[in-house]
């Protein structure tokens, strides 16, 4: 109420009049609540009860604590949840839950490998709603690896499952692997319910031990061999079904390092695989390989795999279901004692040398044992056909040309009477290739093989006399020879050249530059030919033949002949390639009384494809001098006024 109400002033009188009023009853009140004024606002009464009275409730809620507030809400939770469950209880029995559904197998827990597994499975529905277009799955490994990435997946349909009733459905399986492993069957039930589209799933997983495996494999063989030393491996296969198993075959997977040589039988396919067609219970078939390991080191461990399956028909290099497999082990160990050669101070197992070089050989020697070795020889024998025998020398040895071999023993070299535990040394021979032409033809893939072997005897005290052996093979192979001959020329040639001879200062002159190509034993591949004119020449053209791929490029003034491939006996029992075209020069002042270049260094670059080498062959420049044109005069070449 405003101050300047003038009711506000009779209100105050009356309260005056009563109080000093002598017939006034006073009425005691209590009033221990209290409201809050809005800013500015003086009340002259306590207010209406109703007023008063949602001052309150709302004061109390805002003074309840956190704990009364909590337990109001949980009242609440509790009462929704209690109609839900309710709702639930008397209206919610056509929902299907998977907990509801039980999945069991009644099987053997063990099987042999490759024999039929019989299964019962059995599917409980115990929910209050049917289980529609229910679809049964069963995934397993095919092979024996157990992988899943090459699974086996039968899908059978079980139609409708009603509420509270068993299916039972039995099936077979077929399971392979090693004996002792476990392979995994994964069931799974696929289902709809009524009023739904979704797919629900079911899964479970049932484990069988593999008794036994329908082909048994044994594997024979060392548990540790010396670098380029020859090993066998005899692989013996067993059928243990009680059935015939149609298109077996074994595959075997060599290790980095290991070099095939032969087997017994010889393979089917490739080195690798062996066809053992249709296999009889208990029918046995046997494969020996022979093979050695290089280019390896002492210490190093490698794993032969040895995998036996049913052919696939689609691809008969492919083991369309693995049967068993199995895995050797082998390590690299230091021979007792060993010779490694050494070809112009390399060691490798292939070489490549050129026609025209020297090679220098090299046989580092080594006793690895803790005992002593007597009687050592070495023995480096050489063949080929691109061997030059009148060539061959060796350093304190024996070349027995009979057997075309160098010998090392306590002969030559008296410290090999007797080798002490790790005394090593060396040995030494040299030799040049033959001719790559000749009156007798061209020799085709020029090779020189050195077989280099070691051994001595053991001689323990108390113990029989051991005889030890170590060796191994390296090959030469031989550069082709090939030959590029750069000319120029004026007089001849397939084009008429104009210009004066000698050439003339500021007058120009023309000549014919002829590239020629001739190669021996070897195929060689991806050549070029490439060469550039000095600032002062001019590229005319005229490419004969016109079909030779030959191209000048203005900026860099470079020419170059992509060739191609030259065939061995190019140039020799075949035309050489060819090509000529014409460049041009108007000598300057400067050049006056010279022999100016016509054309810079041409370089020729290709591949070996026997040897395995790239080849690079440069030939000098070329001047105004042409010594190979027979007309050419005297001082034709130096320029005059």
């Amino acid at each position: 109420m405003s101050l300047n109400d003038p009711t506000r002033l009779n209100k105050i009188e009356d309260l005056k009049n009563k109080l000093f009023s002598k017939s006034y009853k006073a009425r005691p009140a209590h009033h221990d609540r209290f409201t809050r004024l809005e800013s500015g606002e003086i009340r002259d009464s306590w207010g209406s009860k109703a007023q008063v009275g949602a001052d309150l409730g709302a004061r109390f809620f805002m003074q309840t604590s956190l704990f009364k507030k909590f337990f109001i809400f949980s009242a609440i939770f509790f009462l929704i949840t209690l109609g839900y469950g309710s709702y639930m209880f008397f209206f919610g029995g056509n929902i299907v839950s998977n907990d509801n559904i039980d999945i069991s197998v009644i099987g053997n827990t063990f099987a042999a490998g490759g024999e039929e597994l019989p299964l019962q499975i059995s599917i409980a529905n115990k929910n209050n709603s049917a289980l529609e277009l229910v679809d049964l799955i069963l995934e397993y490994p095919k092979s024996s690896d157990g992988s899943m990435s090459d699974t086996e997946r039968n899908r059978i349909s079980l139609g409708t499952i009603p509420p509270g009733s068993v299916r039972n459905e039995h099936v077979k399986v077929v399971l392979f692997g090693e004996q002792g492993s476990v392979r995994p069957i994964k069931i799974t039930l696929e289902y709809r319910v009524e009023g739904s589209n979704a797919i629900f799933i079911k899964e479970i997983i049932y484990e069988v031990n593999i008794s036994s495996t329908p082909i048994d494999i044994t594997v024979t063989a060392p548990a540790s061999i010396s670098p380029n030393q020859d090993m066998t491996l005899d692989i013996k296969a067993t059928l243990n079904s009680i059935e015939v198993m149609p298109k077996t075959m074994i595959k075997v997977d060599y290790p980095v390092g290991f070099q095939f040589v032969s087997s017994n039988p010889a393979p089917s396919l490739g080195n690798n695989i062996w066809e053992l067609g249709d296999l009889a219970p208990g029918a046995s078939k046997n494969v020996s390989i022979i093979g050695k390991m290089i280019d390896v080191f002492d210490g190093e461990e490698k794993t032969f795999r040895i995998i036996s399956g049913s052919q696939s028909s689609k691809d008969k290099s492919i083991i369309d279901v693995v049967f068993n497999s199995l895995g050797h082990t082998v390590q690299i160990g230091r021979p007792a004692i060993e010779a490694s050669l050494y070809i112009n101070g390399v060691y490798q197992r292939e070489y490549a040398v050129n026609s025209k070089g020297n090679i220098a050989g090299e046989i580092r020697w080594a006793n690895n044992m803790d005992t002593r070795v007597n009687d050592l020889v070495i023995r480096a024998k050489i063949s080929g056909n691109a061997v030059d025998e009148k060539s061959i020398s060796a350093e304190r040895g024996f070349y027995d040309s009979l057997n075309d071999a160098i010998i090392w023993d306590k002969n030559s070299t008296s410290r090999f009477a007797s080798v002490n535990p790790g005394d090593r040394g060396e040995v030494a021979f040299s030799m040049s290739p033959a001719s790559l032409f000749s009156g007798s033809g061209i020799i085709s893939s020029p090779t020189i093989r050195v077989d280099i072997s070691i051994t001595g005897k053991q001689a323990v005290e108390g113990y029989e006399t051991e005889n030890l052996n170590n060796s191994e093979q390296k090959t030469i192979k031989v550069i082709s020879d090939v030959a590029l001959t750069n000319k120029a020329i004026y007089f001849s040639g397939p084009f008429q050249n104009t210009g004066p001879i000698p050439p003339k200062v500021e007058t120009e002159t023309t000549y014919t530059i002829v590239w020629s190509l001739a190669n021996t034993s070897n195929n060689i591949s991806k050549a070029v030919a490439r060469s550039s004119l000095p600032a002062w020449m001019r590229f005319v053209g005229n490419i004969s033949p016109t079909s030779a791929d030959l191209s000048y490029n203005s900026s860099t003034r470079e020419i170059v002949w992509n060739i191609g491939s030259i065939p061995k006996g190019t140039g020799l029992n075949a035309a050489a390639k060819e090509v000529a075209f014409k460049v041009a020069i108007s000598p300057s002042l400067s050049q006056l009384g010279l022999s100016p270049i016509i054309i810079n260094e041409v370089v020729l670059t290709g591949h070996d494809d026997f040897a395995n080498v790239d080849i690079r062959l440069a030939k000098p420049p070329l001047s105004t001098r042409l010594s190979s044109d027979p007309a050419f005069p005297a001082g034709g070449d130096r320029v005059v006024e």
